[in-house]
C-alpha cells in the first residue's frame, strides 16, 4: 500500500526567528566548550574543528556564527602562541599544530579581505579589526609580516573607518615596540607602498612615523677601538691551551645561549641601535624623496613634522641640503603658517645639534617666524602658538650666545603685542616665554622704562627684528593684559611689570614658575569647551536682606502714594449714557 506522506508545514517569520534565536545559542554553547578546551588541554583537533566553523554554509545563522568563530579565533591565538617564533626544526605536534591553525586563519582573514575589496561585503570590519588586534599583539610570532603586509594598503583605504582603524593598530605598535624589529618590518612595507603609489597616499600613513620609539642611532666609529684586536689575538692565544673537548662544549653553550636570547627577544643595546639606525634610514629616504619630488604633495605637512621631530638624527652630511630646501619651501609662499613653522622648528633643530659646528646664519630663518607671529589669533589658527612657542625655544632660549640684544627686544615686543589678540591658554605660553627671556636677556628690562634707550623710532611694522628699534618702545601692552579676564593672565602680567622677580609679592607661585610655556599652554587650553580654572560661584553665604518695593522709590513720591491710599473713597454711580447723549448732539 502506498504511504500517504505528510506535507511539511511552513514555520512562520516567528517559529523562524525562535528557531534561529535556539540554534545560535547551541553554536555560542558549542563554541565555548571548543574554546575552554583549547586553553585547558591544548589539544589541536578542537582548535582545527573550531577553525572548520568559518566554512558553515547555513544562510540563517552563517555570518553570526562566522563573527563570533573569529573573534574566538583571535583571542584563543593571543592566549595560547608562546612568546617566540616557532622555528620549523624538532617542532612538537602541538606547536606544529598550532602554526598550522594560525596560517590557516589568516588566510581566511586575508580571504575575507578580498572578497570585501571586490565586492564591498560589510563583514570586511571583523577581519580587518581582528588583523589589527593580531598585528599589536603578536608582534613576535610567526606570519606577523603577513599581517603587516595586509594591513598597510587598508591604511591608505577609501573607507575612512578602516584606514583609522589600521592607523591606530600601527601607531599602538610602534609605541610599544622597544626593541624596534616590528617597527622596521612595518616601515619598510608603508616606504615601499608609498613610492609604488607615486606618493598619492593619505597623511595618516606618514604621520605614524611621530610613534616611533626612536631617540638615538649608530654614529661612524672612531679609530679609539685600536685594541680591541690584541684582545681577541691573546683570547685566541689562551684558547691553543684549551682541549677540543672544551672547546666544544664552550660552543655549544654559546650557541644555546644565542637561542636564548632569542627565544627571550633580547633587548641588546647593539641590536636595538642597529634597528633603529636602519629604520630612521627608510623613514628620512621617504622625507627626502618626497621634499625632492612632491612639494606641493598634502604629505607635506607630515614631512616636516617628521623632519621637525628626528632633525637632531639626521647625518651631517645633509645638513647643507635640507636647509636650502627648507629655506626654498618658505620662500615659495606656498606653505600654511603651519607648515611654514615646522620647517623653521626643523631648520633650528638640526643647528642645535650636531650641525652646530656648522658655519650658516640662520637670520633668514629668524625673519620667518618674526613675520609669521602676527598671523597667529584667536581663531582657527590659535593651536599653531603652540608649535611657534618650541620655536622660540629652540631658536632664542638654547641658542642664547648667538642672539644679540636687538633681537630679542623685537621678539619680547612683539610676542606681547600678540598675546593680546590670542585666547587665554596661548597668552598664558606667550608671556610664560616672554618671562624666560627676560630671565636669558637680562638688559631687556628696558622694556619696562618709559624712556627710549637710543636714537631711531620704534618701526613695529617692520618685519626685520634686528633694524625695528626695538629699544625705542616699552611693553604697555602688559598693562591691558593685567585687565584680562583670565586669572593667570592677570597674574602673569603683574608679574612681568615688576620686573618678574623670583621672590616676593609679585613672584609667580611653583606650580606656574616651575612649568614650560609649553606645559601651561595645554594645562590652560579650552579644547574641552570649559573654563581653566572654573569660574567661582557668585553666591555668597550670607544671604542678603531683601529689599521691599518701596525702597526704590523717591521720598516724595512714596508719602504721595501713601496719602492716596489712604483717602476714603467716593463711590458715585456710574452714567455713561449722558456723556453719550451729548457726543451724539
Amino acid at each position: 500500500s502506498e504511504l500517504i506522506e505528510e506535507p511539511i508545514r511552513e514555520l512562520t517569520m516567528e517559529e523562524h526567528l525562535i528557531e534561529r534565536k535556539k540554534k545560535l545559542l547551541e553554536k555560542k554553547m558549542h563554541i565555548a566548550t571548543l574554546a575552554s578546551a583549547i586553553l585547558s588541554d591544548q589539544k589541536i583537533k578542537k582548535l582545527k574543528e573550531l577553525r572548520s566553523m568559518l566554512m558553515n554554509r547555513i544562510l540563517m545563522w552563517a555570518v553570526t556564527v562566522r563573527k563570533l568563530v573569529i573573534v574566538s579565533l583571535m583571542e584563543l591565538f593571543k592566549d595560547i602562541t608562546p612568546s617566540y617564533k616557532i622555528r620549523n626544526q624538532k617542532l612538537r605536534e602541538f606547536e606544529e599544530g598550532l602554526v598550522s591553525q594560525y596560517k590557516f586563519y589568516l588566510e581566511n582573514l586575508e580571504q575575507m579581505v578580498k572578497d570585501w575589496k571586490q565586492r564591498k561585503l560589510k563583514k570586511v570590519m571583523y577581519g580587518c579589526e581582528e588583523l589589527c588586534e593580531l598585528l599589536v599583539a603578536l608582534p613576535h610570532f610567526n606570519f606577523h609580516n603577513n599581517i603587516i603586509v595586509l594591513i598597510v594598503p587598508l591604511m591608505n583605504d577609501m573607507s575612512k573607518s578602516i584606514s583609522e582603524m589600521c592607523c591606530e593598530a600601527v601607531k599602538k605598535l610602534f609605541k610599544q615596540d622597544k626593541l624596534g624589529q616590528a617597527s622596521l618590518g612595518v616601515i619598510k612595507v608603508i616606504s615601499g607602498f608609498v613610492k609604488g603609489r607615486n606618493y598619492e597616499v593619505r597623511p595618516e600613513m606618514l604621520k605614524t612615523f611621530l610613534c616611533l620609539r626612536i631617540k638615538e642611532v649608530e654614529v661612524k666609529k672612531d679609530t679609539e677601538d685600536i685594541n680591541k684586536p690584541k684582545k681577541v689575538h691573546d683570547i685566541q692565544g689562551k684558547e691553543k691551551n684549551v682541549s677540543r673537548m672544551q672547546r666544544k662544549w664552550k660552543k655549544a653553550e654559546e650557541k644555546l645561549e644565542r637561542e636564548l636570547r632569542e627565544a627571550e627577544a633580547s633587548e641588546s643595546t647593539e641590536k636595538k641601535l642597529k634597528l633603529h639606525t636602519e629604520t630612521l634610514n627608510i623613514v628620512f629616504v621617504t622625507y627626502f624623496r618626497i621634499l625632492k619630488k612632491a612639494q606641493r604633495s598634502p604629505l607635506l605637512p607630515a614631512v616636516l613634522e617628521g623632519l621637525a621631530k628626528f632633525a637632531h638624527l639626521i647625518n651631517v652630511e645633509f645638513f647643507d641640503d635640507l636647509l636650502v630646501v627648507l629655506h626654498t619651501l618658505i620662500e615659495s609662499g606656498d606653505l600654511s603658517y603651519e607648515e611654514s613653522l615646522h620647517c623653521v622648528q626643523t631648520a633650528f633643530h638640526i643647528l642645535s645639534g650636531q650641525g652646530d659646528v656648522l658655519n650658516i646664519d640662520p637670520m633668514k630663518f629668524y625673519t620667518h617666524l618674526y613675520k609669521t607671529l602676527f598671523k597667529l589669533h584667536a581663531g582657527a589658527t590659535n593651536e599653531g602658538v603652540e608649535i611657534a612657542l618650541q620655536c622660540l625655544d629652540v631658536m632664542l632660549t638654547k641658542r642664547r650666545k648667538q642672539v644679540s640684544q636687538q633681537r630679542a627686544l623685537a621678539f619680547i615686543k612683539r610676542l606681547c603685542t600678540l598675546a593680546l589678540q590670542v585666547l587665554p591658554n596661548s597668552s598664558i605660553g606667550i608671556l610664560a616665554t616672554t618671562r624666560i627671556l627676560m630671565h636669558t636677556f637680562p638688559k631687556t628690562d628696558l622694556l619696562l622704562d618709559n624712556e627710549s634707550q637710543g636714537s631711531g623710532v620704534f618701526l613695529p611694522e617692520l618685519d626685520e627684528p634686528e633694524y625695528c628699534n626695538a629699544q625705542n618702545t616699552a611693553l604697555w601692552e602688559l598693562h591691558m593684559l593685567r585687565r584680562h579676564y583670565h586669572p593667570i593672565v592677570q597674574r602673569f602680567a603683574a608679574h612681568l611689570i615688576a620686573g618678574a622677580p623670583s621672590e616676593g609679592s609679585e613672584a609667580l607661585k611653583p606650580e606656574l614658575s616651575r612649568r614650560s610655556a609649553v606645559e601651561l599652554f595645554e594645562i590652560y587650553s579650552m579644547a574641552a569647551m570649559t573654563f581653566s580654572p572654573p569660574v567661582e560661584s557668585s553666591n555668597s553665604k550670607k544671604k542678603d536682606k531683601i529689599l521691599q518695593g518701596d525702597s526704590f522709590l523717591n521720598e516724595d513720591l512714596n508719602q504721595l502714594i501713601k496719602r492716596h491710599c489712604n483717602e476714603v473713597a467716593t463711590h458715585s454711580p456710574l452714567d455713561f449714557t449722558k456723556y453719550l447723549k451729548t457726543s451724539l448732539r
